[in-house]
């Protein structure tokens, strides 16, 4: 039996295991505590792993280049970082490496700490904190943010220099809706029930 808050008026339920697309709602309130998925396991790790692959495109490929007659310049995700420390922009050059490089990376292999294991029916440990950890820091993947900042430096450059998007763009922008997909698949209920058996 696990026990969860609603999210409207706070009253305490205690959840039985739930059918595939089963919904559990407030007696109270009525609204919608959580809605358990289907074959959430392999949904989320086939978008996770899927994510993973993105990400290293993404970090690995050349992200924008920018030509203006013979000259041209390349850029990845990393050396942009770089770029920003080297020029004394500490804090947004940490701000865009904690939520565009290392929350998300964290969150795909945290997903796949969990996620292996429970399809495989082993135990590991420290899964509870990992799984903690993974909730706590969800809200601070931002990459879509730095995806419009990106588009919006196309639209302006556009008009000084040729501006050619790389690959990594395009993985990046597709490791966003991935990740959604991932974050979307994951039934919290079934962990947290699973993880209360392994203790």
């Amino acid at each position: 039996m696990h026990q969860i808050a609603c999210h409207e008026c706070d009253l305490i339920h205690d959840i039985p295991p739930m059918p595939s697309r089963g919904a559990a709602c407030c007696v109270r309130c009525g609204s919608v505590l959580f809605r358990a998925q289907e074959n959430s396991i392999d949904r989320t790790l086939a978008w996770t792993i899927a994510g993973l692959v993105l990400y290293v495109v993404g970090v690995s490929f050349p992200f924008l280049a920018m030509k203006n007659g013979p000259i041209s310049n390349e850029t990845g995700l990393l050396t942009g970082i770089q770029l920003l420390f080297d020029q004394g922009i500490i804090p947004l050059a940490t701000l865009v490496l904690l939520t565009c490089v290392l929350i998300p990376l964290l969150q795909m292999l945290g997903l796949l700490y969990i996620f292996i294991p429970l399809k495989l029916n082993i135990r590991v440990k420290y899964a509870v904190p990992v799984f903690r950890l993974f909730k706590h820091i969800k809200p601070w993947s931002m990459m879509e943010i730095y995806m419009l900042g990106i588009l919006v430096s196309i639209v302006k450059l556009g008009k000084m220099a040729t501006i050619v998007p790389g690959l990594a763009v395009i993985a990046f922008g597709l490791l966003i809706f991935v990740l959604s997909f991932a974050l979307s698949a994951v039934d919290e209920h079934m962990v947290w029930e699973k993880l209360g058996e392994d203790s």
